[in-house]
């Protein structure tokens, strides 16, 4: 592998070393890259020894290489998808628990009893509500 790495290649290596930091990732005869305990994997990782064995191939990507020092940063987290949706979640109101039907029905069937008895009071001049008188 005599090639130039570059941010975002995908390769396959082998690890060679496992720490309580992260994982070591042998990509050729010459070049070794770290892949940090955060990016193994989506979610909390405890015992990177649990998840990973020494000598096993694993998939990478080259996720940053120092300008200065060459050192490589990979990740095998980004090449897993996320079970999650694009869009956020929407949250559905609670559905309320069908109560007594009354409302407007009750008002429908007392307003004529309403009618007739405004009718009956201004008939009989109850409020004291004067009469104006045509003055021609």
């Amino acid at each position: 592998m005599g090639e130039q790495l570059a941010i975002g290649d995908v390769l396959t290596g082998t690890i060679s070393g496992i720490q309580d930091y992260g994982v070591f990732v042998q990509l050729d005869e010459t070049k070794q890259g770290l892949v940090h305990i955060s990016e193994c994997r989506h979610g909390f990782v405890s015992n990177l020894e649990e998840e990973f064995k020494l000598g096993q191939e694993v998939k990478v990507m080259i996720i940053d290489i120092d300008e200065y020092t060459q050192q490589v940063s990979l990740s095998i987290r980004v090449l897993h998808s996320l079970n999650t949706p694009p869009f956020p979640a929407r949250f559905h109101k609670k559905r309320r628990s069908k109560g007594p039907d009354i409302g407007f029905e009750s008002i429908d069937k007392l307003m004529p009893q309403w009618i007739a008895e405004g009718l009956h009071d201004a008939e009989t001049n109850r409020f004291n509500i004067s009469k104006k008188e045509n003055n021609q």
